[in-house]
């Protein structure tokens, strides 16, 4: 297979690093630092040189308009940090950001000299990024996140969060999975001080691939598969971040972040539809169909992404259960078991907000967009 070869220089030695077509990810051999991280390494020692002291309570979220970034950079302000978000440059600017109090700073992660500016005066690093339908995972997830380590390496931060996917390392077929395994074992070998967390997933996506749909009395797509996912609340994934910053106990580690009971699709759905008081017109399409669709895709170049983002097809038909013990991490962080919301919860509070609208305004259950 054709690999696309990248030199990264590291702390206490150089790795290489190999992206195959396809978004596989390989290391290789030691090769000679960068110019360009040495240019970065020199802006660096400027900084340093200048004297002046880098607050530990500043930090800067990448992905900050995200759906969990968004909820660290509110709960961060809310305890007391010193807020910076890292937003590409856009007509529409998020100026939500602003209004909340954080400071906006213009970079892309597919421009590797935006980022090092980004980085003056930031104690620790906490990135959520991820790369939208529309991108290429590869130069987002990979050669971005890649760029984003060896800056934060050089510029001298003091921490990184890096969020990833729950036992990404045990699947290598599925490109993001493979992607994000390689960049947890390119943070571990930069030297830097970093907290790794595996997500399972979030309520959040539950209210628009089924919840809206079934109120809107749309068709919703479900799978014949078995498997399970212990989802989380995105705001008690930020309280988790928080917390992972005030423990020393969370230095060099890597945790898995799951809900309290993990839940299949047609169990979600079932859900969806109690709580709505309407049945779901559910098209259930099956696993192995989704993989022999990815087999053809991936043969056509212009579709390789879309094929790539049907990888995920492979984890279904193996039936796993997303979910993980959580008491361990409860004590590491200090945090009440009791205080995080469940998905039946969430989505009770979520129905009864929705059908009090529209009780209020008189409105059908399929009105269109009132959901959102």
């Amino acid at each position: 297979m054709q690999c696309l070869s990248h030199s990264f220089g590291m702390t206490g030695g150089h790795m290489k690093t190999q992206v195959n077509r396809g978004s596989r990810v390989t290391f290789g051999a030691p090769v000679r630092r960068t110019t360009r991280l040495r240019v970065v390494a020199n802006a660096s020692l400027a900084a340093a040189a200048s004297g002046t002291a880098v607050p530990k309570n500043s930090i800067l979220v990448v992905g900050a308009t995200g759906t969990l970034g968004r909820q660290i950079v509110r709960r961060a302000l809310d305890d007391g940090y010193d807020v910076r978000c890292l937003v590409r440059p856009r007509p529409n600017p998020a100026d939500f950001l602003r209004d909340w109090g954080a400071k906006v700073v213009n970079g892309d992660l597919t421009d590797p000299s935006s980022i090092p500016a980004c980085l003056v005066g930031v104690n620790t690093v906490i990135d959520c990024a991820t790369a939208r339908p529309e991108e290429s995972t590869r130069k987002v997830d990979w050669e971005g996140k890649v760029a984003l380590i060896q800056s934060a390496q050089a510029m001298g931060i003091q921490r990184y969060v890096f969020f990833s996917i729950f036992e990404c390392d045990k699947h290598p077929q599925v490109p993001l999975m493979n992607i994000k395994s390689c960049t947890e074992r390119f943070l571990e070998s930069s030297g830097l001080d970093y907290t790794t967390f595996r997500l399972c997933g979030f309520h959040q996506a539950v209210i628009g691939n089924y919840a809206v749909p079934i109120l809107e009395q749309r068709g919703v797509w479900g799978t014949n598969d078995e498997t399970r996912t212990a989802y989380l609340d995105s705001q008690d994934v930020a309280r988790m971040t928080l917390a992972a910053l005030r423990a020393d106990k969370t230095s060099r580690r890597t945790l898995t972040l799951s809900g309290p009971r993990a839940w299949s699709t047609r169990e979600v759905i079932e859900l969806c539809e109690r709580m709505a008081d309407s049945n779901a017109k559910v098209t259930t399409v099956p696993t192995w169909l989704l993989k022999r669709t990815r087999g053809v895709l991936r043969g056509l170049q212009w579709a390789a992404d879309a094929a790539d983002r049907l990888a995920f097809s492979e984890v279904l038909s193996n039936n796993e259960v997303w979910s993980c013990d959580m008491a361990d991490t409860y004590r590491l962080l200090d945090l009440d078991p009791g205080s995080v919301t469940g998905l039946e919860d969430y989505l009770q509070d979520y129905f009864s907000r929705i059908l009090k609208k529209l009780k209020q305004v008189g409105a059908a259950a399929d009105r269109t967009n009132f959901y959102v």
